[in-house]
């Protein structure tokens, strides 16, 4: 089980420049991407590097931030733009943006107009949010994941670093009728310096709410001897084939940290290989 996790895994990158030739240096064509849109540099870098990325033959799923989207006519020319390249999935979010631009105050608003005019995309992912959000009530994130989800293909966590608490909340959503399969969201092998260049890299309001919703990680990045995501991957792996929740795999939010967190993958893989001979 955590050798299929481990092949069937997909990473997150941001928009930076030399995203594009990190990852053709390190990650191969197999693993799925997305690609994060931030308040401060806008959609047209991640539309942008989606479209060469799935040029050079890799799965790719951009950010759509629907508070950055003007009205339908944009949404029509995106979805158009993104279809001429062959880029078949996305990921709808409302974004971090104070204001909307236009029409689309959240990521429902958008999928509702999206479902309406028509696409071509076979994979659209929405957010989950195992340990609540910390600017919205848990019973109006309860409410907008039943919504979103009519015009979802998949979940993707937001951060949480307790395996009881996200195994607990993917069955909450099943018990509650809803079956989309779920891909945890964890770290990759990211250096605490990296991080702070990041935040730093995100524009200071951008960096601020960056900075808010993951207090926990920052915790964790400055522990002795840093993070690694081996511990809570090993704990969720086993519980993805369970009956009773729709734990599917994982994503890795890499911080274009793409040669570390490739080679921890594969170096997982090589110790998973080992594990099994000696067994045999």
């Amino acid at each position: 089980m955590l050798s299929q996790a481990l092949n069937t895994i997909s990473y997150e990158i941001l928009p930076f420049k030399n995203a594009e030739e990190s990852v053709l240096a390190h990650v191969p064509r197999t693993i799925a991407l997305t690609i994060i849109t931030t308040a401060a540099r806008g959609l047209a870098p991640t539309l942008d590097l989606a479209q060469r990325l799935a040029g050079h033959g890799y799965s790719v799923s951009p950010h759509l931030a629907a508070r950055l989207v003007k009205d339908e006519r944009q949404l029509t020319d995106i979805v158009a733009q993104l279809r001429d390249a062959e880029v078949d999935g996305i990921f709808v979010i409302a974004g971090d943006v104070a204001e909307p631009a236009g029409r689309f105050p959240d990521a429902l608003s958008l999928l509702e107009v999206l479902e309406a005019t028509g696409h071509h995309f076979r994979r659209i992912g929405i957010a989950g949010y195992p340990e609540g959000h910390g600017g919205i009530s848990q019973e109006l994130i309860d409410r907008a994941i039943e919504l979103k989800a009519r015009y979802a293909t998949h979940v993707v966590t937001q951060l949480c670093f307790h395996a009881d608490t996200t195994t607990a909340w993917a069955r909450q959503l099943k018990a509650r009728g809803i079956e989309l399969p779920i891909r945890v969201g964890l770290p990759g092998a990211v250096n605490r310096q990296k991080l702070v260049r990041i935040s730093a890299g995100l524009g200071l309001g951008q960096s601020a709410r960056f900075l808010k919703k993951q207090k926990s990680l920052l915790w964790r990045f400055f522990l002795p001897g840093g993070y690694s995501p081996n511990r809570l991957f090993e704990r969720l792996a086993p519980r993805i084939p369970e009956p009773d929740n729709n734990l599917r795999g994982f994503h890795l939010f890499t911080f274009n940290e793409l040669q570390q967190t490739e080679s921890w993958r594969r170096t997982m893989l090589a110790r998973i290989g080992e594990t099994s001979a000696v067994r045999r």
